[in-house]
């Protein structure tokens, strides 16, 4: 039951999109099969954040009818000429850890929760929680706060 990428015959296309638009072909390209606009199989359909302006297509069909599926999509420009493989692509597939570039030394701002706006001097870090403990920088007590990941913007790399 269980089927491998080369047995299955399915290549990898990159899809040129308009600026921005990348999640918005995604779902048009979803609509379009769904829909019946369009006989193409798409067996997936990637939209990685650290590629912009792409959305990788995973399909059995060949060059010619996915640049047919293209023209049917809007904001969708381009095929790159060529299949990719999945091994070229597989990064994208695994997800960083949001704490990944922060260190210990670093300068922060808060982006969310009861101190929004505050900048903070990083103190430790905690991968597995995807947690930082920080402290507030002009802050006349140096109470140490932890938040999530996600709930700061690297505003300097101080190295101490």
């Amino acid at each position: 039951m269980e089927e491998t990428l080369e047995s299955s015959n399915n290549r990898i296309f990159a899809i040129k999109t308009t600026s921005k638009q990348e999640r918005t072909v995604a779902d048009n390209i979803k609509k379009a099969i769904e829909s019946g606009a369009t006989d193409v199989k798409v067996t997936a359909i990637i939209v990685p954040d650290e590629l912009k302006g792409y959305v990788l297509v995973e399909t059995p069909e060949s060059l010619p009818r996915i640049e047919q599926l293209v023209e049917k999509v809007a904001h969708a420009r381009t095929v790159v000429k060529g299949a990719t493989s999945l091994a070229e692509v597989g990064h994208f597939l695994t997800p960083k850890p949001v704490v990944s570039g922060i260190s210990e030394g670093t300068i922060v701002e808060l982006i969310a929760g009861p101190f929004k706006g505050e900048k903070a001097v990083v103190k430790r870090i905690d991968t597995g929680k995807e947690e930082i403990t920080v402290e507030l920088y002009e802050s006349v007590l140096p109470i140490p706060i932890t938040v999530r990941g996600d709930a700061v913007r690297v505003v300097d790399k101080g190295e101490k």
